[in-house]
């Protein structure tokens, strides 16, 4: 049953809930900026956890994400083992981060929308000059 409120998507909406307040209030890593947690998608066999993040306002600053990411890599043991305190499973996944480009891709987009309404608006006012 692969419905929409499969055994793997519950579970990955928990860890996500745990990780975001493991990563805010007890990872006390100094490269580790606001990091929001987007979504976590579980493998079937929950072998592992893709997790997909985003940091607040350095998308465009890729050292800065590098730093992230190797704070979120050095901090998989430590999530782990606490999620496995939290969350109750019988095998805790492993954890994969994954910086989320999606919300970068979402206001490219939504700016080259911009531009292009901006543009047909001046095409417009000048035809009717």
């Amino acid at each position: 049953m692969a419905g929409e409120f499969s055994r793997t998507s519950r579970i990955g909406d928990q860890l996500q809930k745990e990780l975001a307040s493991l990563i805010q209030f007890e990872v006390k890593d100094p490269r580790l900026g606001l990091v929001t947690v987007n979504e976590v998608r579980v493998a079937k066999d929950l072998g592992y956890a893709d997790i997909y993040y985003t940091v607040l306002g350095k998308d465009d600053q890729p050292e800065v994400l590098a730093e992230n990411q190797a704070a979120l890599d050095s901090a998989k043991g430590f999530l782990r083992r606490r999620l496995a305190q939290e969350v109750k499973l019988r095998v805790m996944p492993h954890l994969r981060f994954h910086y989320d480009q999606s919300v970068v891709n979402g206001s490219r987009m939504s700016a080259l929308i911009d531009e292009v309404i901006r543009d047909d608006e001046k095409k417009n006012a000048n035809e009717d000059e």
